[in-house]
């Protein structure tokens, strides 16, 4: 009788039901890859002796994407692998569940590392930024040319009359040594045609004329007005300076005194209302640590309060010639392996690779409903070859009691 072939059929069903079994308990797992048995049937001298478990194979094909609004979730938008590292073992995951460890290193829940392309743990170092003077402005506005012009030989300036000039603004917003704040506004005065004069102050304080080489005499660097001209399509003429040196002197608040340029490149003089189109300073208050953001390229940016923020690393990434060849070790990772191939380095976004996306996830790429229809077919199978085999033992008893 041939119990063998009906045993191998119900050790076979067995394993499918172990698969489709552990499919289901990680249908909510995140980044977790679904498997499939493959059967293979089992012949000696033609005669089939049954059937036996071929492979257990690997379904890559990349899970939904879900929302979190978290931005230490991501989520691989197509076809890679993040890096682990853990134990000086690198591992590779589909789950992008980070934290951020007191020191500052992206781990998941086990506590491997994410890591950069050469393998090296990413961390944040600086969890606090000093303040810094400002040195330079840049600004770009656009002076009304139909501005009426002040005559400079019947009216001074005088900056709490409005008359005196032709219009303010509150450009933005400088720092002293001390990492204060202060409000910066420009008054600017149409003397001629295509003439202008730029006037500075800080809170309100007027830029003042300094002694700049030290020989005793005000030098006319700070206070004094500067002149931008312009040509008759309203721009500065090229070879004109456009960065001009204002000083503020002592602040009255413990800070150095404060003096940078100001620089007015692509400042123009067209025939519509005065508007700033730029303002931008290399100066900051200080700052703490308030946050990460990770670029669809994996550059993860940290973020300050004091409005700063700066490239930590970029996030390695992996994928494989042979994905189904890894080999699952638990906790959402695998190891490389002869039949996977070496990892292929790169970055997200380029080749093979996806692009990230922060604040989301990968599910599970588990059908729950196929998988309960195949658990009914593998089902169906193990009851058939354990009636085979009852058949067949009620047939070995019947023929043993004819004796």
């Amino acid at each position: 009788m041939g119990f063998s072939q009906s045993l191998s059929g119900v050790n076979a069903a067995s394993s499918q039901l172990d698969t489709i079994g552990n499919n289901i308990s990680n249908s909510q797992t995140v980044g977790y890859k679904s498997s499939s048995t493959q059967f293979a049937d089992i012949y000696a001298n033609s005669q089939g002796l049954g059937t036996r478990v071929a492979d257990t194979v690997q379904d890559f094909t990349t899970g939904s994407l879900e929302t979190t609004g978290r931005s230490l979730d991501l989520a691989i938008a197509g076809e890679g692998f993040f890096q682990f590292s853990q134990n000086e073992q690198m591992g590779y995951s589909r789950n992008g569940q980070l934290t951020m460890s007191a020191d500052g290193y992206f781990e998941n829940a086990q506590g491997a590392r994410l890591t950069d392309q050469q393998g090296e743990p990413l961390q944040i170092t600086e969890f606090s930024q000093g303040s810094q003077v400002t040195t330079g402005v840049q600004t770009e506005f656009n002076l009304n040319a139909e501005a009426e012009t002040v005559d400079r030989g019947t009216v001074d300036f005088v900056q709490s009359d409005s008359d005196s000039y032709s219009y303010v603004t509150n450009a933005g917003t400088v720092y002293d040594s001390l990492g204060v704040a202060h409000d910066m506004s420009l008054y600017y005065t149409k003397t001629g045609g295509n003439e202008w004069e730029v006037r500075a102050a800080l809170d309100g304080k007027m830029a003042q004329d300094v002694d700049a080489d030290g020989d005793g005499e005000l030098d006319g660097t700070g206070g004094e007005p500067q002149t931008i001209s312009f040509n008759t399509n309203g721009e500065i003429p090229d070879g004109d300076p456009t960065a001009f040196n204002f000083n503020f002197g002592d602040l009255g608040n413990g800070s150095a005194p404060l003096a940078f340029d100001i620089d007015f490149d692509n400042t123009t003089q067209y025939g519509s209302e005065f508007e700033l189109g730029n303002f931008a300073q290399d100066g900051n208050a200080s700052g703490t640590f308030v946050g990460v953001e990770i670029t669809e390229s994996g550059e993860i940016m940290a973020n300050y309060s004091n409005g700063n923020n700066g490239e930590v690393g970029t996030i390695g990434m992996a994928n494989f010639r042979n994905p189904a060849g890894l080999t699952p070790e638990g906790d959402n990772l695998w190891t490389a392996t002869e039949e996977s191939g070496a990892a292929l380095l790169g970055q997200a976004g380029a080749g093979q690779i996806g692009s990230l996306e922060s604040g989301t996830v990968e599910a599970s790429n588990v059908d729950l409903t196929q998988e309960l229809v195949d658990m009914i077919i593998a089902q169906r199978n193990f009851q058939a070859n354990n009636n085979a085999i009852q058949t067949q033992s009620d047939i070995l008893e019947t023929v043993t009691n004819l004796r």
